[in-house]
């Protein structure tokens, strides 16, 4: 997936956002994953994710 793919991503969930925290929850976890993979913080496609936060 290329970086304007994984952005055209993150923007279409985040018009999805209800600004009701506990039913965004997932597609806040979705877009913090993208976000995760476009700026190189993990492997695309690792079974190991974040360390720090435990995602």
């Amino acid at each position: 997936m290329s970086k304007i793919e994984i952005q055209l991503q993150i923007d279409d969930l985040k018009s999805k956002l209800s600004g009701d925290m506990m039913s965004d929850m997932e597609i806040r976890d979705q877009i913090h994953n993208l976000e995760m993979t476009l700026n190189g913080v993990k492997p695309e496609d690792s079974h190991f994710d974040c360390i720090g936060c435990g995602s």
